[in-house]
């Protein structure tokens, strides 16, 4: 079977189980397993695949068609840029997530903030973006996963970063005993009953369970955050696109912040909340 065959017989075979991007997680896939960039695949649409890379992408496919991640498969996935190590035990990392890094990246190179911490590490893949692309900072990850934590520090050596990223073992702040400059946060914020409704079976509970409102982990980190804070400090949380009102009337309940703001994503949701601590 060729190439394009191949892929096309793939797409088919994903579109029939309605799974979103068919076309891009067919070639991600093929990619993987005759180790060539995505693009290089035009100009091998006519190649004959061996047999032992035909089964194993027909293999895959029957796992996609399920719901099984394709980065579990491919163990890739491209973040701002970045190539990162992904395995079962942690969250697939969503691009959207890129906005409350870039967002981060633009508030330390404007205001000059150094110290930094990640809460609900899962892969590293915010820490280790934000020492990549900024200077003099230094970062403490933290989860309370063995898992996320083995796949993060492997991250961390890949992309070389362990100068500038620590990471540690704690419960949200069980760990923590000292001040940041800013406590950045994507943490499972998906309601107890709602997730059996996704196709995220193979997800680490762990990683998407926000309790019965979503919104444990949201009045941990801001209930909490200002007493690890400096003054000024800034507390960034990634969100559910339907979560802005509750996250800021938690934070506004506080009244230990000021400047809440929120920021939307590419697709037009809100993603993001930002807040500022300010000392009395």
């Amino acid at each position: 079977m060729k190439v394009q065959e191949a892929l096309f017989k793939g797409i088919n075979l994903l579109k029939e189980k309605h799974i979103d991007e068919a076309g891009l997680k067919a070639r991600i896939l093929l990619s993987s397993i005759l180790n060539l960039r995505r693009e290089e695949l035009i100009i091998k649409t006519e190649n004959e695949l061996k047999s032992k890379d035909e089964e194993k992408f027909f293999y895959g496919i029957d796992k996609i068609s399920k719901g099984y991640p394709v980065e579990y498969i491919t163990h890739s996935k491209e973040f701002m840029k970045l190539n990162f190590f992904i395995d079962e035990g942690v969250l697939v990392p969503r691009n959207d997530t890129e906005i409350l890094v870039e967002e981060i990246i633009n508030i330390c190179k404007e205001e000059k903030k150094r110290e930094i911490l990640e809460l609900c590490t899962g892969s590293g893949i915010i820490a280790i973006s934000l020492a990549k692309y900024l200077e003099n900072v230094k970062i403490i990850g933290t989860d309370i996963s063995d898992k996320a934590l083995e796949i993060a520090r492997k991250n961390l050596n890949n992309l070389k970063q362990t100068d500038k990223v620590k990471l540690i073992k704690s419960n949200m702040f069980d760990k923590i005993d000292k001040k940041f400059d800013i406590i950045i946060s994507n943490p499972p914020y998906i309601k107890t009953e709602v997730i059996k409704e996704y196709i995220l079976q193979y997800e680490p509970q762990i990683a998407l369970d926000g309790g019965n409102d979503g919104l444990k982990f949201y009045k941990i980190i801001i209930e909490e955050g200002y007493k690890y804070l400096r003054n000024n400090g800034i507390i960034a949380l990634e969100i559910g696109y339907d979560q802005k009102k509750e996250v800021i009337s938690i934070a506004k309940q506080t009244k230990k912040y000021d400047n809440i703001r929120c920021i939307k994503d590419l697709g037009g949701n809100d993603r993001v909340i930002i807040m500022e601590y300010k000392e009395v």
